[in-house]
Order: C-alpha cells, then structure tokens, then sequence
C-alpha cells in the first residue's frame, strides 16, 4: 500500500493546490452533468476516457455494467438512477461496456464461476444478452460471440433502465438522452450503439462551419415514453 500512500501524498502537494480552486468550489455541492453507468473493472476510468473534470461526471459502477430492472429489490443501482435524476437534475445516462469484461465471460461460460455464486446470481441481470449473442452469433468463434455479447448486454441494460419509474418519467417528456457505449481498451475507441445503422460506431468529432468542433454521438432511442403529435 505504500505506492497509494506516495500517490496520496502527490495529490496533496502537486494536484490540491495547483486546483484549489476548483475543489474549494465542489465543497460546497456538485452539479454532474453524465450519470455514467459501467463496469467496475480496473482498466476502464471513466474520467480519464472522457477527459471530465472532478464533479462532471456521477459514477455508477458494478460488475458487468448491469442495471436490474426496476422491482428487482432495491439496491443500490435504483437508489443512484433516482437520485442522479431526481436530485441533482442529470439529463444525460451512459451505459458503457468494454471489452475483454470478466463479467461477460463468466456469463458466457457459467461453468468458469466456480465458488462464486453471488455472481453467478448478478449475471442472471444479462441472461436475455446471452441469449441473444448466442442465438445470433452461433456459428461465429468465440471472439465474435464475446463482442456481441459485450454490445448486446449494453443495449439490455438501457431497456431495463427504462423501467426506473424516473427515467421513464423523464423520457415520457422528452427530457432525458440515454447512450450506449462500448470502449475498446486496446484500441482506446469508444463505440456508440446508432439506432439508425443498428450498430455501435465509432465515435468522433468533426469541424462544421460556424460550429467548430462538433462531436458524434449516436443517442440510444428509448422505447418508452408518451405519443407525440410532431
């Protein structure tokens, strides 16, 4: 532990005071502007991949990204996703997964969990993804049916987002913009679900006259919501 004393140490020396100002500023309450939802995995930082300063973005992270549908107890990822919607006011969610995820391997191959069942009971969040991967991609090698699973999983857990009484709410108005992500940690490319291609594309940025650098970044169309007349 000695390594996380020193990087301790280098924060409040170097880091602290060459912001100090911005931290002063946190103090006193914060106002994220990205509820971003992925895994809890050591390689991906959400922060870093993003470039988000302190208090831009509020974290939610477990094994495998998942987000139980609503009534499936109440934990602590339906107590987040109320409190980013309905108390700080966050518009924007982001389901990210990635790739070469422990979680997915373990739910493409149950067998490997061994003596964990409190996983093997999480996954169960994932079963449709599996089924999906493995029904669409069962003649493909085990590299293809990964990736599809990592993509389908991310695209199951915005359908079960959608079942949290406050993001239906918000979507039902049009006031809430869900995004599905999958980062590639070889490659550092962050792939975006486009419901229009019905695929996850790179995302990037382009110059638009008059609009400087614009960014594109598919938004995932929910399946809920109120009829409109436009």
């Amino acid at each position: 532990m000695e390594w996380i004393a020193r990087g301790i140490d280098h924060f409040q020396r170097n880091v602290f005071p060459a912001r100090r100002d911005l931290f002063e500023a946190l103090a006193n309450g914060q106002n994220p502007q990205v509820l971003f939802v992925t895994c809890s995995d050591s390689r991906v930082d959400p922060n870093m991949l993003t470039h988000a300063e302190p208090g831009e973005l509020f974290h939610l992270r477990n094994a495998g990204n998942i987000i139980p549908a609503y009534g499936d107890g109440y934990g602590a990822e339906a107590a987040t996703i109320e409190y980013a919607l309905n108390a700080l006011g966050i518009r924007n969610i982001v389901v990210c997964g990635h790739t070469d995820c422990g979680a997915m391997k373990g739910l493409l191959y149950p067998e490997k969990l061994g003596e964990l069942p409190a996983v093997t009971g999480w996954l169960k969040n994932s079963e449709s993804a599996r089924r999906i991967a493995l029904s669409s991609h069962a003649s493909h090698n085990e590299s293809s049916r990964m990736r599809a699973l990592i993509e389908q999983n991310v695209l199951a857990q915005l359908v079960h987002l959608q079942t949290h009484p406050s993001v239906a709410a918000l979507l039902a108005t049009r006031e809430l913009n869900l995004y599905g992500w999958v980062y590639e940690i070889a490659t550092g490319k962050v792939m975006a679900y486009s419901p229009e291609a019905r695929r996850f594309e790179a995302v990037h940025c382009e110059h638009k006259p008059g609009q400087g650098m614009v960014a594109c970044v598919p938004e995932f169309v929910a399946t809920v919501g109120v009829a409109h007349g436009d």
